[in-house]
């Protein structure tokens, strides 16, 4: 973020905090990166570069992981695809409000992966981010998101993913969609089977990976942990600022999808309509928590069966280490400094006062 733009919560969210990488000029030891990886899928291309440019990493974008119907789960592609590598681009940012991340489309489920330059004699480890912005907004395409620096200094492969959002990924439609209030969570947990496939020929061990990302990209990580479709499929975890303790309950994400839905139109079908219309309807309000309506995962008993953490650690992830962090600023974008929440709030009193801002949505009817 430069020093010219306004601090906003849509900045704050949805660009990452931790890889800035590309203000760094290229090692006197980088060599070319223009290459082509045989993997389990197919062969990869890295990104097209001048002759006797240097670069950190061989950058490998574009790769498509999956395709996708609206609201119904994934579908992997099992052969390789690159459709922008002509070009040297990502592939496209989910449609979302406003217009930082362009292009945008609905076929949005594209990974990139960064591999260093240098020789390794044995596999490097693997480290996967998810980008924030609340589950609404965000795409890995940010600049600040580009792993090169981080696979070079890091010696590992670096693998970010672009997956759907807001509505697109996570409205509570069970009756027409049974996949429809995690679609954006089978992507990623998609995403990550590509990884275990194919990351061998690209120099990382798949017995390896680590995930981390920032705010809603944190949360995403903690909801995989009780996910039971991700189990076995990531070995650390590294949470900035989003840790997800519960997620939307039926109940509250039925009323989320119902306004909505009252938002989107009488008589329109959310299924047919154009995605601008859908978007545009993401300026409904809560009827929770105020604000725009909230979309993220759902405890729908199919792929999501109990919360994350809530009344404990999920078991399935109780072997995985966590490591917990925090931007230093992005409570600012929930909470005024003056606002009763933050009044006379103390390291002391935290549990205390945090304990009624707890939600926890369950159907009576899944409790014996």
């Amino acid at each position: 973020m430069s020093g010219g733009e306004p601090f906003s919560r849509r900045l704050l969210l949805g660009g990452a905090a931790g890889l800035a990488m590309l203000s760094y000029a290229a090692p006197s030891w980088a060599v070319p990166a223009s290459s082509t990886v045989t993997a389990a899928d197919g062969a990869y291309r890295s990104k097209p570069r001048q002759e006797n440019a240097l670069a950190w990493a061989s950058a490998y974008l574009g790769i498509r992981y999956a395709r996708a119907e609206r609201f119904r789960a994934p579908v992997a592609v099992p052969a390789a695809e690159q459709p922008y590598w002509e070009q040297g681009q990502f592939g496209p940012a989910c449609p979302q409000a406003g217009d930082r991340y362009r292009p945008q489309s609905e076929d949005c489920l594209f990974l990139n992966v960064w591999t260093p330059t240098t020789a390794t004699k044995k596999p490097r480890p693997v480290m996967v981010y998810f980008h924030g912005g609340a589950y609404s907004s965000g795409s890995v395409t940010d600049p600040l998101n580009d792993g090169a620096r981080l696979a070079a200094q890091g010696d590992v492969v670096v693998v970010t993913v672009n997956h759907r959002l807001n509505a697109l990924g996570y409205l509570y439609l069970p009756e027409r969609f049974p996949d429809s209030g995690n679609a954006g969570q089978l992507d990623l947990i998609v995403a990550l089977q590509w990884v275990r496939r194919n990351i061998a020929a690209f120099g990382g061990n798949p017995g390896n990976v680590t995930l981390f990302g920032q705010s809603g990209g944190g949360a995403k990580i903690a909801t995989l942990m009780a996910m039971p479709e991700a189990a076995g499929l990531f070995h650390k975890a590294i949470t900035m600022s989003g840790q997800q303790v519960t997620a939307s309950g039926p109940l509250n994400a039925a009323k989320r999808a119902q306004a909505f839905l009252d938002k989107l139109g009488k008589g329109v079908d959310p299924a047919t309509a154009p995605v601008e219309q859908l978007v545009a309807a993401l300026s409904a309000t809560d009827p929770i928590i105020g604000g725009n309506v909230y979309m993220g995962p759902v405890l729908d008993m199919k792929h999501l069966t109990r919360h994350p953490f809530w009344p404990d650690p999920a078991p399935q992830s109780r072997t995985i280490p966590m490591m917990l962090g925090n931007t230093v600023m992005e409570t600012r974008a929930f909470y005024s400094a003056d606002g009763q929440q933050l009044a006379g709030l103390t390291h002391d009193n935290l549990a205390a006062r945090i304990g009624p801002e707890m939600r926890v949505d369950i159907d009576p009817a899944w409790v014996a």
